[in-house]
């Protein structure tokens, strides 16, 4: 079993891509997250199992939506990339992001330098004055993470209709939250 997590492990550090070997915290927190569980993947699996999902009216609602808003209790109406965040954590079996508002959901003690599959990336509008859109990242090679998002659209929209894949530049992104590791799932 040992074995075939080593394994994994490598495959992963090939798949981001070798400019990110020489990066000590990513190696680390690769290294330390496959000894445990493999669940980080769960998470972007099931994130991705949800790319296409689109609101009924355009107007935040629809089956699925309601399922991501029900997670953080809001109703209907109100944005969801937040909820749709929380919901994918608690899918995967984690009992923690659980919020509906995207700042809340990069705390100090959450912040990570680099971008490993399950993080959460933070978008910054200035004219919020805070981080006012978030999505799943799925993997990040060279200075692009790719990410699934909700409430967005093609063109990357903090109100959007619907989960896409997105490529986002790194330098585009305000913050990146690890919420798979231990102290996350403890708080």
């Amino acid at each position: 079993m040992s074995t075939i997590k080593l394994f994994l492990c490598l495959l992963c550090l090939t798949y981001l891509g070798s400019n990110e070997l020489y990066r000590r915290d990513l190696l680390m927190r690769i290294i330390k997250h496959s000894k445990q569980n493999p669940s980080r993947f769960t998470i972007t699996e099931i994130a991705n199992s949800q790319v296409g999902v689109k609101e009924l009216t355009g107007h935040n609602d629809g089956p699925k939506v309601q399922a991501y808003l029900s997670t953080v209790k809001l109703r209907t109406g109100e944005p969801w990339c937040a909820a749709f965040v929380s919901w994918v954590y608690k899918q995967a079996g984690f009992p923690r992001p659980r919020s509906g508002w995207s700042p809340a959901l990069f705390p100090t003690s959450r912040l990570a330098r680099s971008a490993l599959p399950g993080d959460v990336i933070g978008i910054y509008y200035p004219e919020l004055k805070r981080i006012g859109h978030c999505g799943i990242v799925s993997q990040q090679k060279g200075e692009w993470i790719y990410s699934i998002e909700g409430n967005t659209t093609v063109q990357g929209s903090r109100e959007g209709q619907g989960v896409y894949r997105k490529v986002r530049h790194r330098s585009t992104i305000h913050s990146i939250a690890d919420w798979y590791t231990e102290r996350g799932n403890h708080q």
